[in-house]
């Protein structure tokens, strides 16, 4: 995987693309792997539920950031200042925090399936906008291609 990594990190924009994506899917990964731990640990032990307002306010707080995530991945993307490749991948890792933030509520609240499953629709759906903008955030590769 590394050596495919690398190999469309030196390729077109078409790899580069493909590199961003991986790149994202890694970090999104790193977040999920110790949420999914931290949700079993908590499903075993039985935590006290979570009221149903406390709920809504935890899945608007979720909404709000990963609007937020989303809005500075996209500016780190677009940033002029950085080569193409250094600005995707930044983009790309930043990028993993947007869905990364409902998926780590859904592991805390696994006990209470209902609460899990709004959060889980949440990131799916802010992972469904990533993955389909994130192609929009890598430039042309240009000069120093």
């Amino acid at each position: 995987m590394l050596a495919a990594f690398v190999r469309d990190m030196r390729s077109d924009r078409a790899g580069l693309i493909r590199a961003a994506r991986r790149a994202y899917l890694l970090g999104l990964a790193a977040l999920a792997l110790p949420g999914v731990v931290l949700g079993v640990a908590l499903l075993l032990t039985r935590p006290v539920a979570v009221p149903f307002a406390a709920v809504l306010a935890l899945l608007t707080l979720a909404l709000a950031l990963a609007l937020l995530a989303l809005r500075l991945a996209r500016t780190a993307a677009n940033n002029a200042e950085l080569p193409a490749r250094q600005a995707a991948l930044t983009g790309a890792i930043q990028a993993a925090t947007a869905p990364g933030v409902p998926l780590l509520l859904a592991c805390a609240t696994l006990s209470q399936w209902q609460a899990a499953a709004l959060f889980l629709v949440l990131g799916a759906a802010v992972h469904a906008v990533v993955w389909v903008r994130l192609p929009g955030w890598v430039r042309e590769l240009g000069a120093e291609g």
